[in-house]
């Protein structure tokens, strides 16, 4: 395996200013993760405030009742025995569950996690751990019930799980019907090609199959990172919720400063030219609220907390009670979660990708006002695979990485024009310079007999110039079909390094190359060192 950087062109500009120019978003950021001593400060903060968050000891409880039943390695074990001693901090990183665990970059994610974990236990010379957050409380189910797959015949497929609601509940409360999972299952087998590693594979795919999309992403993540100590965490863990109570409390009572200073961020976000990546409600509370099994969002209405239907209505010291009584009821939103976590976990460094990172820069002063400090940013790491016998064809049509992510049409036109040694475009173009040049005389002066041959034959040329355009193309398609086992070396190539015209992490699932190279690929993977700056790289297998 070699590892290549490859630079993206277009990166998020808050992202890439964050790593590259940080003095230019200092006000909307806490920390320079590339400072040594922004390291240090945030390690002394957290030690300074271990009384100010929720206790360590309760939290561990939870997560080990979670992680023996979903990701019981020793590992496992020993990083949550660590968590529990006073000074241990961790890095974090979270995504929302995905089937199959969704995209590469989940992957990549947790990846960085562990591995940001190391560098910073090695550096600090304290004990870090690793945790991942499943955002088991968001509804977005569309988003969370496929995953795609490169199949043999060099199609993306989409392989997508059903429910029979329409429900706007938690992926964490979502069932999923056994049926559901074999159709998947079956259609995950079909479009992997057999391997000596595929029986074992669809195994521990099958032996994943669960109640809810959360619970088998949280059983495979343990499959695969479990060995090296990652710790999951579930956000929709209703035994968190008694944990987080005056964490709500303090969200709903502070509400008017909270929004506030979102607004405020907003605003000098857009001073900069640039947008906000997360909306800023102005009657926004920030929260969300489970009713009849549905995650409705609320509102200020005046005194009121009201979803924008008026289904649930609250005065503040509703809310709060409701919060006591029932608070496996309230969820966060996108601007809230960053604090729920920042107040359970001694949150060293939070790993993010590109347009996490934009959104987070909304939430400086917010962290403030809820008495906590925004942690270190890390930018997760990002790869595109590029197996062996895609770098033959690479190297075969003198193609780079960069040709085929900008360039890729063009330069397949340009090499099939290189085949066309009969000229077909330039051909035609002569033919049909020279039939008008003849043609249009002819007609001006059967005009002359009658008028009206003048437009019949106008409605005849327009017919045949038609005709040659048609075999033109014609002729361009027995080209391409001439060519077509070479062209396919060409698709094969776009396809799998720029999916959709998308970056591959985007796209593919895991478990491709799983059953290509088995655990092997995850080992080369842990092998790749963690940097905070870290661009884009190629695995070249």
């Amino acid at each position: 395996m070699k590892i290549i950087d490859k630079p993206l062109s277009a990166r998020q500009p808050l992202a890439a200013a964050l790593v590259a120019d940080f003095s230019s978003v200092a006000h909307l950021y806490q920390s320079d993760a590339t400072e040594p001593a922004s390291w240090q400060a945030r390690l002394n903060w957290l030690d300074h405030t271990e009384g100010s968050r929720i206790d360590r000891h309760n939290v561990v409880d939870v997560l080990r009742t979670y992680n023996k039943l979903y990701n019981p390695h020793p590992k496992v074990a020993e990083s949550l025995e660590r968590l529990e001693q006073k000074g241990t901090p961790v890095i974090v990183g979270g995504q929302q569950s995905g089937l199959f665990t969704g995209p590469l970059l989940v992957i990549y994610k947790a990846a960085t996690v562990v591995q940001a974990a190391r560098k910073a236990e090695a550096e600090l010379g304290r004990p870090v751990v690793p945790v991942f957050w499943i955002a088991g409380e968001d509804h977005d189910w569309d988003e969370a019930n496929h995953t795609y797959v490169l199949s043999k015949d060099l199609k993306v497929s989409r392989i997508r799980m059903y429910r029979d609601d329409d429900h706007r509940n938690s992926v964490s409360y979502t069932p999923v019907e056994e049926e559901e999972w074999s159709k998947a299952l079956a259609e995950l087998n079909e479009l992997l090609p057999d391997t000596e590693f595929k029986p074992q594979l669809m195994s521990d795919l099958r032996e994943s199959v669960s109640e809810t999309l959360s619970v088998s992403f949280a059983k495979l993540l343990g499959r695969l990172f479990g060995p090296y100590g990652l710790i999951l965490l579930d956000s929709a863990d209703p035994q968190l919720r008694q944990l987080e109570k005056e964490m709500f409390k303090a969200v709903i009572r502070k509400g008017d400063e909270l929004t506030a200073s979102y607004i405020e961020a907003a605003r000098q976000i857009r001073e900069m030219g640039l947008e906000e990546q997360a909306e800023v409600a102005e009657d926004g509370a920030n929260l969300f609220y489970i009713h009849e099994g549905e995650r409705l969002l609320l509102f200020r209405n005046g005194e009121q907390f009201q979803d924008r239907k008026g289904r649930v209505s609250f005065s503040r010291e509703e809310l709060l009670q409701e919060v006591d009584q029932h608070p496996e009821r309230f969820s966060n939103n996108v601007l809230t979660r960053p604090l729920m976590q920042d107040a359970l976990l001694p949150v060293l460094g939070f790993v993010l990708g590109d347009g996490e990172i934009a959104y987070w820069a909304l939430l400086k002063q917010a962290f403030r006002v809820m008495g906590l400090q925004m942690p270190i940013l890390l930018p997760r790491m990002s790869f595109t695979v590029v197996e062996g016998t895609l770098q033959k064809y690479m190297d075969m049509y003198s193609l780079t990485y960069e040709d085929v992510r900008d360039a890729y049409e063009d330069k397949r036109a340009a090499w099939l024009l290189q085949q066309d040694h009969v000229r077909i475009d330039e051909r035609f173009d002569e033919v049909k310079e020279v039939f008008n040049r003849l043609y249009e005389p002819l007609i001006e002066e059967l005009g002359t007999i009658q008028k009206g041959l003048i437009r019949l034959g106008g409605s005849n040329q327009e017919r045949i110039l038609s005709q040659m355009d048609y075999l033109r193309d014609k002729a361009k398609e027995a080209l391409a079909a001439a060519h077509d086992a070479t062209l396919r070396h060409w698709d094969r190539i776009h396809l799998s390094l720029m999916p959709q015209d998308k970056l591959q992490e985007r796209v593919y699932n895991i478990f491709y190359y799983l059953n290509r190279y088995g655990s092997e690929f995850m080992d080369h993977l842990m092998e790749i060192p963690y940097e905070t700056n870290s661009c884009h790289k190629l695995i070249l297998l």
